[in-house]
Formats: structure tokens, C-alpha cells, sequence
């Protein structure tokens, strides 16, 4: 395992060096005094971020998004496995269209443990070092809804010290490479979740505040029935008891069935009412469900309830 490590280190960084983007004058945000990273506006309902099909490889269907809805969303996410690099080109067609590009960085073939031990240095600190050279704002998330048990890093399958003590270490090392355009989100699964049924807690996979810039917050409306209190209410309650750190919906959809325009009016109103950042839309087919936005009137809805937004 250690050698097979050492050579997908060595790949990771030949890929990262084509795809770093040295030199890039763009200003940087403001560093951070407490945590040290570079901040990005934090008012309520101002974000609006969008995953489509195709990401990180190509931006087509975000482009493709924006055409039919005529807004431009302000976060981008993708999914990115251990071992793969840092996409800085993508990430800067992002920037260039007026987003922040969101890294759901997974251990989904490693463990956790070794993360924690400083097994994976090399690998985060080459791609710590992409992030700092990009130098724009980059908002990584480690190990996505852990108090889950669906997946390898969540619960059941890796302890809830294990999971806190590997997201203090990518965070430390993080800030050893001087990565300090980073605004780091740990994001927890909804736990009265429709498709799931209960799920613990974020409590016990909390790292503490000086680890956490934003708190994400994963729920989806299967449901015509599902109303926004009730989808997210008791774990903003949690999450809140824990930190006052600023709250994203980081993946949210409905399906048709579930009546995508109201639930739409719903989720807007929800984001304002409890005064969280914003929501990112999960516009992709998936086995779980096809989340697209699927009629006139659903694209009409969004783009209603999106031009009321502020811009971050």
C-alpha cells in the first residue's frame, strides 16, 4: 500500500504541475486573523452554486445551465477522489465566470487513519501547494457527510476521533504549505434525512471551530410534502449548538415529483428565514433520483428566486 501510494504521489504531482496556473495577478482576498485563511464574504442568502454533469473536466454544463436559467451561479462544485490533483484549470473558469470553485475532497480509497498519521503527506502537500499557487479563494470540504454511514469515512465504517483527528491533520497541513486561500467547509448530513432515516448527529465528528470556516449541510426534497423546517430545521439546531460559524446548504435538489417549483420558493425562503449563506443545486441525474430542473416552470422558479439574491 505505501509504495503504490508513493507512485500515485509522484503522478499527482506531474499532473498538478500542467494544470497549476502560476503567476496569476488576480487580487488576493484578505487573510483571515483568527484561522489564517483568506475570507470570503459571508451575508446571508448570497450564494447560489450549482453541480452539473460533467464537472471538473469540462464547464459545459454549468455554461449550459446559465444559458436556460440566465443565472450565473457563484459556487461550482466537484468531487475529487484521493490521489487526484487539484484541477486549477477548472477551477479558474470558475473565477472567470464569477464563481468560487467548491472541492468535495473524498477519502474514498485510503484510510482515514493513515490520513490522520501523516501517511498521505506528500499527496496533500502537493496539493496543498496547487491550491496556494491558483491563488484565488478555493472552499474544500474533507470526507462529506461522515455522520452518514454510506459512506467508507462515515459512520459505522470510521470512528468519529478518526474522522476529527484526519480533518485537523489536512487542515494543519494545509496551513504548513501557506494554503491560506482556503475556506474550509465540513459538511454533515440532514439527520431526519427522507431517504436515509435517521442519522446521528454532527456532534461527535465536530473538529472545533479553529478547523472550520463554513458548516455544509446536505438534504434533498423527496417529497411533495417536505417543507424546509423540517428537511433542515433540527440540524441547523445541532450544527448551531455547536458553532455559530456561517451555514451552506452545500447539496440540495427535488425531485419532479416532489413539485421542483415550490419546493424551490421553499428552499428560498428557507435560506433567508434562517439566515444561512445560501445552497448549492444538485442538477444531475443520479441513482437516487434525476434532480434536473425539469420544466418551464421550475427554470422560471429558480430564476425568480435567484435574482433576489445579493451577490457575495
Amino acid at each position: 500500500m505505501v509504495a503504490s501510494a508513493a507512485v500515485a504521489v509522484a503522478v499527482a504531482a506531474a499532473v498538478l504541475a500542467a494544470v497549476a496556473v502560476p503567476g496569476d495577478t488576480k487580487q488576493a482576498a484578505p487573510a483571515d486573523p483568527v484561522r489564517g485563511g483568506r475570507t470570503l464574504p459571508t451575508a446571508p442568502a448570497s450564494y447560489l452554486g450549482l453541480y452539473a454533469a460533467g464537472v471538473p473536466d469540462s464547464y459545459t454544463g454549468v455554461a449550459a445551465f446559465t444559458a436556460a436559467s440566465g443565472i450565473k451561479p457563484t459556487l461550482v462544485p466537484y468531487y475529487s477522489g484521493w490521489f487526484e490533483p487539484f484541477r486549477a484549470r477548472f477551477a479558474r473558469a470558475v473565477s472567470d465566470h464569477g464563481g468560487v470553485p467548491l472541492v468535495q475532497l473524498d477519502p474514498d480509497s485510503v484510510s482515514v487513519a493513515a490520513i490522520a498519521s501523516g501517511r498521505y503527506d506528500g499527496y496533500l502537500r502537493i496539493y496543498a501547494d496547487a491550491v496556494r499557487a491558483y491563488r484565488r479563494p478555493v472552499i474544500v470540504s474533507f470526507g462529506h457527510e461522515m455522520n452518514g454511514d454510506w459512506y467508507p469515512w462515515g459512520y459505522k465504517k470510521t470512528s468519529p476521533a478518526v474522522f476529527v483527528a484526519a480533518w485537523r491533520h489536512v487542515v494543519t497541513v494545509f496551513r504548513q504549505q501557506a494554503a491560506d486561500n482556503v475556506t474550509w467547509l465540513w459538511t454533515v448530513n440532514i439527520t431526519d434525512d427522507p431517504h436515509y432515516g435517521k442519522v446521528p448527529g454532527p456532534a461527535s465528528w465536530w473538529p472545533g471551530s479553529s478547523y472550520v470556516t463554513w458548516v455544509g449541510i446536505d438534504g434533498y426534497y423527496y417529497h411533495s410534502a417536505t417543507a424546509f423546517s423540517s428537511l433542515f430545521g433540527p440540524t441547523i439546531v445541532a450544527v448551531r449548538e455547536l458553532t455559530r460559524d456561517p451555514i451552506l446548504i452545500a447539496e440540495t435538489a427535488a425531485l419532479p415529483s416532489a413539485d421542483q417549483p415550490a419546493k424551490l420558493n421553499d428552499l428560498f425562503d428557507g435560506v433567508r428565514s434562517y439566515g444561512l449563506l445560501g445552497f448549492v443545486w444538485f442538477d444531475v441525474a443520479h441513482p437516487a433520483g434525476d434532480w434536473q430542473l425539469s420544466s418551464p416552470a421550475a427554470l422560471a422558479a429558480f430564476r425568480a428566486g435567484a435574482r433576489a439574491y445579493r451577490r457575495p
